[in-house]
């Protein structure tokens, strides 16, 4: 039996929904450890992978990921604490008695908490029926309130319409979760389109992340934030929506979205463009090299020193920016401005400064972000 996971360094401060594939694991193996300390990753397996178990014990000391695995049936691949590794199970509101039960005994085994995560959009029988099913997990599991984080989940939120209906809805959720003594709530939603093949190749495309101005308009709240990384908040939706060298890069209230399909070179030569293209923009941070392990990849492939890589390698470096830039939003002093002050494309607060971890530092890259932390390799050579 492995020990309870000991040592955070630090409170977490995102708590991002991810997919359980090998570039998301690639990207989290690649944080160093205070970085990793402000972390809390879900990690959605939505298909038994026996080595993802193995993955895990790679993945930096001070990251302690849960796993929810309600789309698995019941059984060994659902018994979190059969996979002998530190994690923290997550509960939905419709899991069966015996995985709830499983669910209590790998939480007491490994990090003494339990996520409940409640879909916004799925999980709407008023609150006393969700009062008893929250109990419910709690008599199950063999947990109190105060060991269980609530992940209110908000799901799609694509437009400006979306997010118009959800910020009620998420409003009551949140008044209602005030009722129990909940360790922490989070809201959590997923801005990315369920398919990219259709945007224009060979340019930069923009677009607006409705679900940071969701989180921003709910800031009066003092709930924490979560997203779904760089990937689509609908299940079995495709992000990329084809197998063209694609990098989605998170700026402040937006992502560029890089699909390149030039004719007559190689694989290593398009990517290559692609990433000179990004190294030149203007949301290219101003120290890329060690902003992040994924900013010191896509920098190595514009100068040629590195191969085409594939769609894991490329989504990886994608959730390895928006990690970092993310973590960086979050710690910005004007951070906490009012939501309507917001607006998509607009620099926050009108400054030509940057935080970088220790104040702002002013210069002539307009606002171009700091290194909030060092990420893993990102400072090597080469």
């Amino acid at each position: 039996m492995v020990p309870a996971h000991r040592g955070r360094a630090a409170k977490p401060v995102y708590r991002p929904v991810l997919t359980g594939r090998r570039g998301t694991l690639e990207a989290l193996r690649h944080l160093d450890g205070a970085t990793a300390a402000l972390l809390a990753p879900v990690l959605d397996v939505s298909t038994m992978d026996h080595s993802l178990p193995d993955s895990l014990t790679r993945l930096p000391p001070g990251l302690l990921p849960a796993v929810d695995v309600s789309a698995l049936p019941d059984g060994v691949g659902g018994e979190l604490v059969r996979w002998g590794v530190p994690l923290v199970p997550v509960a939905g509101l419709a899991e069966s008695d015996a995985r709830l039960a499983a669910h209590g005994v790998a939480a007491r085994a490994y990090a003494g908490r339990l996520v409940v995560r409640l879909r916004a959009g799925l999980d709407r029988s008023g609150p006393d029926a969700t009062t008893a099913a929250v109990e419910r997990i709690w008599r199950l599991a063999r947990l109190v309130p105060e060991q269980c984080e609530l992940l209110v989940d908000a799901g799609d939120v694509c437009c400006p319409a979306d997010v118009r209906s959800t910020e009620p809805r998420v409003r009551r959720l949140v008044d209602w979760a005030r009722r129990h003594a909940w360790q922490t709530v989070t809201v959590v939603a997923g801005g990315v389109p369920p398919t990219l093949s259709r945007l224009p190749t060979d340019e930069p495309v923009r677009l607006d992340r409705w679900d940071w101005l969701l989180w921003r308009r709910l800031a009066d709240l003092g709930v924490g934030y979560g997203d779904y990384g760089v990937d689509c908040a609908v299940p079995g939706a495709d992000a990329a929506g084809d197998r063209l060298p694609t990098v989605r890069y998170t700026t402040d209230g937006a992502w560029w979205v890089y699909r390149w399909s030039r004719r007559g070179g190689r694989g290593d030569e398009r990517v290559a463009d692609l990433c000179r293209t990004l190294v030149s923009a203007q949301h290219w941070p101003a120290d890329g090299a060690t902003f992040s392990w994924g900013d010191h990849e896509i920098l190595r492939r514009s100068r040629g020193m590195a191969g085409a890589g594939s769609t894991t390698n490329w989504a990886a470096w994608s959730t390895s920016h928006h990690l970092a830039r993310v973590l960086f939003d979050l710690g910005r002093s004007d951070g906490a401005r009012p939501a309507d002050d917001w607006r998509p494309g607009a620099r926050p607060g009108g400054e030509d400064r940057a935080w970088s971890g220790g104040g702002w530092r002013g210069g002539p890259e307009r606002g171009r972000p700091a290194r909030p932390r060092r990420n893993g390799e990102a400072g090597r050579a080469g």
